[in-house]
This record gives C-alpha cells, sequence and structure tokens, in this order.
C-alpha cells in the first residue's frame, strides 16, 4: 500500500528507501554532516547515523516535508555528542540535557529559556524517552510571548551519547528514567505537565521553569568562572 502523506508510516524503512528523493536529501546532508567531522567519523558512519536518526524520527512523525533536515539536525548532534565522549571534541562550556517523556512541554520550554539567558555559556539539548510528533501548541504560544520562537524546534529521541555528554541531567518530574553514569549531575524538577493545558495554565508553569533556569544557570557560570 502506498504511504498516504501527513500519516505515519508503520514501515519507516520502507518509507525511506521507497522514497528517492528523500534518499537524495539524506545523501546530500549526510555529505556535508562528514565533511563538518572529518577526520573525527568516517563517511560511513556519518550516512549510518543520518539514516538511522530519520528512521527514529519517522517513527513518530506526522508530516515528513522537513524530515531529512530536521534528521540531519538530530545526527549533528549525536555526532557532537558522540565526538565528545570520545575525547576527540573538548569544551570548557557546561552541558545541560533537559528531559521529558514526550519533549513536547517543559523540557522544550527549559532547554530554550537556559539558552536564551545563557547566550552561549552553556551547551543545551533536551530530548524525551517517547517523543512526540510535534511540540504543544500551547507551549510554543508561551515562549512566543517572550519572544522565543520554537518553530523550528522539534521532539528528539533520549540517546545515550546525549547523556555521557552532558555535565547536569534534569528529569521534568515526568517519571522519565535516564542512564546513570558516573560524574553526571542528576536533577529531577517537579513540574505540572502542559499538555491539554491552554495558555493561561501553561503560563505558570513557563514562569516556575524560567526561575528554575536561571537559578541553574547562576550555579554553572560561578562553577566554571
Amino acid at each position: 500500500m502506498d504511504h498516504i502523506e501527513g500519516e505515519p508510516c508503520h514501515d519507516v524503512e520502507d518509507c525511506r528507501l521507497t522514497d528517492r528523493h528523500v534518499q537524495t536529501l539524506l545523501d546530500r546532508e549526510a555529505d556535508e554532516i562528514a565533511r563538518h567531522f572529518t577526520g573525527t567519523f568516517s563517511p560511513e558512519t556519518v550516512r549510518e547515523c543520518v539514516e538511522d536518526s530519520y528512521t527514529q524520527l519517522a517513527a513518530t512523525a506526522r508530516i515528513r516535508t522537513h524530515l531529512p533536515v530536521l534528521a540531519a539536525r538530530f545526527a549533528r548532534q549525536r555526532l557532537e555528542a558522540t565526538a565528545k565522549n570520545q575525547g576527540a571534541t573538548v569544551s570548557d562550556k557546561p552541558e545541560v540535557l533537559f528531559v521529558c517523556v514526550h519533549n513536547a512541554g517543559r523540557s522544550q520550554m527549559a532547554a530554550a529559556l537556559l539558552d536564551h539567558h545563557a547566550a552561549g555559556r552553556v551547551t543545551v539539548r533536551s530530548a524525551g524517552s517517547a517523543p512526540a510528533d510535534t511540540i504543544n501548541p500551547a507551549v510554543v504560544e508561551a515562549m512566543n510571548e517572550l519572544g522565543l520562537d520554537l518553530s523550528k524546534e522539534f521532539p528528539k529521541p533520549l540517546t545515550t551519547e546525549a547523556v555521557q555528554a552532558a555535565d547536569v541531567v534534569i528529569t521534568m518530574g515526568c517519571g522519565d528514567a535516564c542512564p546513570v553514569f558516573p560524574g553526571k549531575r542528576y536533577l529531577d524538577w517537579q513540574l505540572d505537565d502542559p499538555a491539554g493545558k491552554g495558555i493561561d495554565a501553561v503560563r505558570p508553569i513557563r514562569d516556575e521553569i524560567d526561575r528554575r533556569v536561571r537559578a541553574l544557570l547562576d550555579e554553572l557560570v560561578t562553577t566554571n568562572a
């Protein structure tokens, strides 16, 4: 049966391989990323990561128009984390990973707020153990009120390499489990879930996250001063 655009694909591998246009886009993205990681990862490793990232995102995506580009962004993040874990790259910036089940609300707000306030002083990631197909619209609206645009963000699967690369791993009080590695700082922020809530209910959640993010940033900047 032909896949209908806009509907979830039950066989993502088949969808990818039977769409030559998508494969061409993935190949193009992989070639560009491979040039960035010359001397660190082989082109074959990069291509495998790009295709695996596409497969993971396609498992929940409803709209696939920009999926190859999103897969490339996800793959680049994974490769950057792996390079850091292997000691191939060194950074004195602390790295924070925010995790919630769907990576569609609390973790996205926290990542955007910390990235904004840190202004390049902190590397910020977010992910979810069961990522949704899109970010909560009320969350997008609430962040727009602060001038922060989440329209280019997307829910991402939680990966072991992302946890390994982080200095601080923060779950959002939603029962998500993360791999535990020595030397990491783990926090659990108990926060209301914005899922199914309107903008009036999301604003207080956003503001509480903002308060916690600012306090965390003060700690990180002081520690790394």
